[in-house]
């Protein structure tokens, strides 16, 4: 059995910069030990397996994995995989006007939109899901063990560390400056008992300290348990810190643009566009936005 395989940078104009996804077409016909194997095989943060849909009126169904295990929703691997569907199915037309698709995901039906101007393929996603406060994080002392940081280094403009999820949840973790950021890494002997449950081993730290103007946030993400040693950029998590940004920011009624650069420890930069809607001081929706480029084209013998 042969397989065609796509892979994309995600969240980056250029190649060899953002976040690499994997996308496996035609993949109804493989069960859940082949993607595994499959997404093992490719070493991503996450691998993408195109399945037809189970309502017909959507566009394709997405299972995402890790090295180790699915996940319900992803945000990289949403935009990549409609970048590619875009780029497939309706090349000519996404350069006229913007196209409208729906990817099943085990989250629910997530909605993009596709455009492509000079040369540059962008999708935005709407949340399927607000974001939603979990339960309650470790100390500043512990997570500052984990991260191998020091407790001082916890915390800024009144941020404190919290956990969420639009999907997937992260422990967010809010540092004073961007070089604690670039000096942050896993303590692999004290993690699991520190960052989050079982089912969210993940931490999102960040600074409001960029590398470059007009950006607002600069992060890293770690997920050891789930195979990810570092995201270069990570969708779900920026997703879910809209709910971190209504908290601890309290943006007015509009329309808010945050831009999260992401991957620059990794020589991976990223760009993630997180949009807010809010009315009556509350969060109504929001959505998650970025490039994607081609990279590679292949296949796989199964």
């Amino acid at each position: 059995m042969r397989k065609q395989f796509y892979t994309l940078d995600v969240f980056t104009q250029e190649r060899f910069s953002g976040n690499p996804l994997a996308v496996i077409g035609d993949a109804d016909d493989l069960d859940v030990a082949q993607m595994q194997a499959i997404a093992r095989e490719f070493n991503l943060s996450e691998t993408v397996f195109l399945q037809s849909p189970r309502d017909p009126v959507n566009t394709a169904r997405a299972r995402i994995f890790t090295p180790t295990r699915e996940l319900p929703f992803a945000g990289h691997p949403t935009i990549g995989t409609a970048v590619l569907i875009g780029r497939l199915q309706a090349a000519d037309m996404i350069r006229g006007r913007d196209i409208d698709i729906v990817i099943e995901e085990a989250v629910g039906p997530v909605r993009c939109t596709v455009r492509s101007r000079e040369n540059v393929v962008r999708a935005q996603f709407d949340l399927p899901k607000l974001p939603q406060r979990l339960g309650p994080v470790a100390d500043d002392a512990a997570l500052a063990c984990a991260l191998s940081l020091r407790p001082e280094d916890i915390g800024f403009r009144g941020h404190r560390p919290s956990m969420w999820s639009a999907g997937v949840g992260f422990t967010f973790v809010p540092l004073a400056s961007r070089d604690a950021v670039t000096r942050a890494r896993p303590d692999m002997s004290v993690w699991d008992d520190v960052i989050g449950p079982v089912d969210h081993p993940a931490a999102f730290v960040y600074c409001g300290e960029t590398v470059a103007e007009g950006r607002h946030v600069h992060a890293r993400m770690f997920a050891p348990s789930l195979g990810i040693a570092e995201d270069p950029a990570t969708g779900g998590a920026v997703a879910a810190f809209a709910g971190v940004c209504m908290d601890y920011e309290q943006p007015g009624d509009g329309e808010h643009q945050i831009i999260v650069e992401q991957g620059f420890a990794m020589g991976r930069p990223s760009l993630i566009n997180l949009n807010l809607q809010i009315e009556g001081g509350k969060l109504v929706s929001a959505s998650i936005g970025g490039a994607a480029v081609m990279v590679m084209e292949g296949f796989i013998d199964l």
